[in-house]
């Protein structure tokens, strides 16, 4: 495996994320931010963060195995929501584990979490951008 994560001493452990990864792979792969969109291009999930968050995700599986990567070798993740509030992290981590029960990933990996204005088009909620370190 081409990524450790590591919770250090003197830092919280968090139950979500981990707090750093160490990457020791020869390619690294940068994804471009996942949204809400199927093969074709049509929106999934119009008004629904949890279903929208979970085609985020399912596409950036999608993505990494194109390349012959996995979740396994995500070094971070940044996630931007349209108008973040606390009381949207039970349909983001809703969507999370309908896509990590579906492909039997762990997600747990630094992550940053972002609260934006807007996306680049109105019906989008959730946009997921990730590097990934391969062997």
């Amino acid at each position: 495996m081409s990524v450790e994560l590591i919770n250090p001493a003197g830092l919280p452990v968090p139950t979500a994320y981990t707090q750093v990864s160490v990457a020791t792979g020869s390619r690294t792969v940068y994804l471009a931010g996942q949204v809400a969109r199927d093969a074709a291009g049509e929106p999934v999930g119009p008004g629904d963060l949890a279903a929208q968050v979970e085609q985020a995700f399912t596409n950036v599986a999608t993505a990494l195995g194109a390349v012959g990567g996995s979740f396994a070798d995500i070094a971070k993740l940044t996630v931007y929501v349209v108008d973040w509030a606390p009381e949207k992290m039970a349909d983001l981590m809703t969507g999370v584990g309908r896509v990590v029960e579906r492909l039997g990933i762990d997600p747990v990996r630094p992550i940053t979490l972002l609260g934006v204005a807007a996306l680049g088009e109105p019906d989008l909620l959730v946009e997921v951008e990730a590097v990934a370190v391969l062997p």
